[in-house]
């Protein structure tokens, strides 16, 4: 029996979030997503509302992020990614993925969390950095670099495969000591994400949520209860679905 087709806003009827079982699985599109951590006594991340016009995951609120674009792949930076995270990012990763791939992933994840929220993230530097690519550039502008050897990589998800639209998603995440601007002030975001809001954990779960970012914030707060240098070895769930069913391995 054929899946009911259903509106991005939830009505039945016309072509929406899922197919057709009789049609062919969508192949996922790279994406990269960045969860920007701000220590305290009760920590906090930034969340963002989806659109209702938006036609993947409407209404829900998500971490900063997006697809891959060519220029995050072909863009030279000084700092490359750590071991343990460039290691963990290839597990499970086709052997003809480039490492400039791989790397070019934390980029968007920056380059996105530019983008639809106005914050830096970055480090101070005294090279002058050039683009051809107007986002990156306003962003080197800044007097910054993006930090990758800072980023840590916590888990990787497929989009099932009765969706219309899917993506292959790393999460990133990054702590406020590299928001090379006010954490506060985002009126130079987008407008892609709504609502724009620093949260703490237990708040952010009283949100309407994706599943899967339900399930990364549980993994937030099992990193940052860690020491800094024992993160890195903590292992990355990768969730994805086989033959229907949703499989989790270790990365």
């Amino acid at each position: 029996m054929s899946k009911k087709i259903i509106h991005q806003g939830g009505t039945p009827g016309g072509p929406g979030e899922y197919r057709d079982d009789n049609a062919k699985a969508v192949r996922p599109k790279e994406a990269a997503t960045l969860i920007v951590v701000r220590q305290a006594k009760q920590p906090k991340i930034l969340m963002g509302k989806r659109a209702a016009s938006h036609k993947f995951m409407p209404n829900k609120f998500v971490f900063p992020g997006g697809r891959l674009d060519l220029i995050d792949q072909r863009l030279q930076v000084p700092k490359d990614l750590s071991a343990p995270v460039m290691q963990r990012l290839r597990k499970e990763t086709r052997k003809d993925v480039s490492d400039n791939k791989l790397r070019g992933l934390a980029l968007a994840a920056i380059r996105e969390t530019y983008e639809e929220t106005g914050l830096i993230i970055g480090r101070r530097t005294n090279k002058r950095l050039k683009t051809a690519d107007k986002v990156w550039q306003s962003y080197f502008d800044h007097g910054v670099e993006p930090p990758l050897d800072k980023i840590d990589f916590i888990a990787r998800a497929v989009t099932p495969t009765y969706r219309t639209r899917r993506f292959d998603t790393r999460f990133f995440m990054v702590h406020d000591e590299f928001i090379h601007t006010d954490p506060e002030e985002m009126a130079k975001a987008s407008g892609e994400l709504l609502d724009l809001h620093w949260l703490t954990l237990p708040a952010a779960r009283k949100l309407d949520l994706p599943a899967i970012t339900r399930s990364v914030i549980d993994m937030v707060e099992q990193r940052i209860q860690l020491a800094p240098n024992q993160r890195h070895k903590k292992p990355a769930p990768y969730v994805r679905f086989i033959n229907g069913k949703p499989v989790t391995s270790e990365l």
